[in-house]
């Protein structure tokens, strides 16, 4: 049998690769002999995956509560998959940083064009019933989110906007800052001051892992990357452009898309319905009452003050014309 040059090229390649892991080239070449052919099912893992849809009623909509929110979950793994590529680079490089941002920026974009599953995909009163049997659970439990802000900015920039003087930044630990952090507000009762169970749980598995991830990102988040390109004069308008891009997805229209969802199926005045998780939705989502903001040095002082009331207007108008 004659071998073509490319053939034995590789052949050569192949046998160099596996000698100096200490491999023998021969019965790597029988385990190809003997092995299955690979298919797209078992590659996905496609059964296991249809399988994780285990909903807690028969009604017909909670599947797709179900899957919207894995899918969401599925994009933030993406998001923290290029997080996590910037932040363990040795070197800041512009294009990477430009490359990781634009994907992260089109999986939020996605997700939030997405949410008409969730604000008009769903029968509410399917929803009000299929929701009583999720409590205490709800999206507020969501880590990943977490770690898409810890890895995003400065931790400190995290801390609830009304403690935010009570604390020295400059000199408090993460642990001291972590007691003071945004999303804590959000599932207190207002009335006893007490955390809500969905909070103890999620604290009680997560915290720990928070703060640790807190600690390894100092110096290396994307906003230390773009400071890092700033310095050295690298930074243009285009990586501005991106960041603010990521800032108000996250920010904003995110945190708006849960806001109109939490306004179709639980407002209802005079009374509107808790949550799941007994979070404060009203006053937790909407993004002017949190002024949470990853870059503010990125932002004029007017659209600081009226942060996400862009969206609100666009909602609007949209509504007017409809």
């Amino acid at each position: 049998m004659h071998f073509s040059p490319e053939l034995t090229d590789r052949i050569e390649q192949l046998s160099a690769k596996y000698e100096a892991s200490g491999q023998d080239l021969i019965a790597f070449l029988d385990g190809l002999l003997y092995a299955d052919y690979l298919t797209y099912w078992n590659y996905i893992h496609l059964d296991t995956l249809l399988s994780l849809q285990n909903p807690r009623t028969h009604l017909h909509d909670e599947p797709i509560f179900i899957m919207y929110h894995q899918i969401t979950e599925l994009y933030f793994k993406l998001t923290l998959h290029e997080i996590n590529k910037v932040a363990n680079s040795k070197n800041t490089d512009l294009h990477e940083v430009k490359t990781c941002l634009r994907r992260i920026n089109r999986y939020f974009e996605a997700l939030t064009h997405s949410f008409s599953i969730m604000n008009e995909g769903m029968e509410r009163e399917q929803f009000l019933k299929f929701r009583l049997s999720l409590i205490p659970a709800s999206g507020f439990q969501s880590v990943q989110y977490r770690m898409i802000e810890i890895g995003a900015t400065h931790f400190y920039r995290l801390i609830d906007k009304d403690c935010r003087d009570q604390i020295d930044v400059r000199n408090a630990s993460i642990e001291e800052m972590y007691e003071f952090i945004y999303w804590k507000k959000g599932a207190i009762v207002e009335s006893t001051g007490e955390k809500t169970l969905t909070l103890r749980q999620f604290e009680e598995k997560y915290s720990a892992t928070l703060i640790q991830l807190a600690k390894s990102f100092t110096g290396r988040t994307l906003w230390d990357h773009y400071l890092h390109l700033q310095y050295t004069g690298e930074a243009d308008e285009e990586l501005k452009r991106l960041y603010r891009a990521f800032d108000e997805n996250v920010n904003v229209l995110w945190p708006l898309q849960h806001y109109k969802s939490a306004v179709t199926y639980l407002a209802r005045r005079p009374d509107d319905i808790a949550a799941t998780g007994g979070t404060n939705w009203q006053k937790y989502l909407p993004p002017r009452f949190q002024k949470r903001i990853f870059y503010p040095e990125l932002w004029s002082d007017a659209e600081i003050n009226d942060w996400g009331k862009s969206w609100v207007n666009k909602q609007l108008t949209h509504q007017r014309s409809s």
